[in-house]
């Protein structure tokens, strides 16, 4: 017996999802991981981008300006494009100023025929700068965009400088700093005369050979443009040879720790002649000298053992 075989619905086929692949993640470069270290804001970075960008874009124009024999005005015109890009002075940062007015100094960083940063002349600025007494030293630099930084080092006062009246802050080579009123005199040594400013160096060289007179100098006057007289905080003047002052002041030094002669009532000691001292009281027209008649060198110690008038002797 034949059965029929009813064919059955067809099997249906299952829909095949697609697979859904993972999100791709991004792995940063060496520059992004390099960017992530620097200690600076993704804003600033792009400022500094810019700067330098424009930078390079500005020299390459005068470069090619200067290569093709553009007139000079032309190369002026890209600067001053430049300039109007960002890129103008807008500030002054001035350092190392202690005694000096910093007024002086803005006046001459901004002393400029155009604030465009390329047209501004630094050396012209440094020159003006090393013009005033107080500058040793001038430092003059640009911070992009818009900013002149200028450091100042600055002279050191050593000596007041007295000359027909005026009083003047010198350094220790003798470089004029300062004038100065006589309320504002500093506890610092005081040079007096016409070019005693210059002997400065000298003048203290001679105070080094006698280091225990040092603290009882209160001036030293430079006479006749050869030699000097010291005047004591006693009252005293000392006159010293034109040759040999250092020798001189030792000997003083030794015959002043030997007898206590400061301090004693004597105005005038004088050491011009290397074999006595000649000293004189207010008052007093002539001059004593105290004679060394057993000394053979003339370098030897003088030492007071006999009194004996001698003529007065000036100047």
């Amino acid at each position: 017996m034949n059965k029929s075989i009813r064919p059955g619905p067809a099997p249906q086929r299952r829909a095949v999802q697609p697979k859904r692949r993972a999100p791709k993640v991004h792995k940063p470069s060496s520059i992004d991981r390099l960017i992530a270290l620097l200690p600076i804001s993704q804003q600033t970075l792009q400022r500094i981008t810019t700067v330098a960008i424009m930078t390079v874009i500005g020299a390459s124009a005068l470069g090619v300006a200067t290569l093709f024999g553009v007139p000079q005005a032309a190369g002026v015109a890209v600067a001053e494009e430049i300039g109007r890009a960002g890129f103008r002075v807008r500030g002054i940062e001035v350092t190392g100023v202690k005694r000096m007015n910093p007024m002086a100094v803005y006046a001459v960083a901004l002393d400029q025929q155009s604030r465009a940063m390329p047209l501004v002349d630094l050396a012209a600025v440094r020159a003006k700068l090393l013009k005033y007494g107080w500058v040793a030293d001038a430092q003059v630099s640009r911070r992009l965009p818009d900013k002149l930084v200028v450091h100042i080092i600055e002279r050191e006062p050593a000596a007041v400088w007295q000359d027909k009246g005026q009083l003047t802050l010198i350094d220790a080579n003798g470089e004029p700093l300062q004038q100065i009123s006589a309320e504002e005199l500093p506890e610092l040594p005081r040079v007096i005369g016409e070019g005693a400013n210059w002997q400065a160096p000298s003048y203290r060289a001679l105070l080094d050979a006698a280091p225990a007179l040092r603290p009882l100098v209160k001036a030293a006057t430079w006479v006749g443009n050869r030699r000097w007289n010291l005047v004591f905080e006693t009252g005293e003047t000392l006159v010293l040879p034109e040759e040999e002052p250092a020798k001189a002041l030792v000997k003083f030094a030794e015959l002043d720790g030997a007898r206590a002669l400061l301090g004693k009532g004597w105005l005038r000691f004088d050491m011009r002649d290397p074999t006595r001292l000649v000293v004189r009281r207010p008052g007093q027209q002539a001059q004593r000298a105290i004679t060394d008649t057993t000394a053979t060198q003339a370098d030897a110690p003088l030492p007071i053992t006999r009194m004996a008038i001698a003529g007065g002797r000036q100047g």
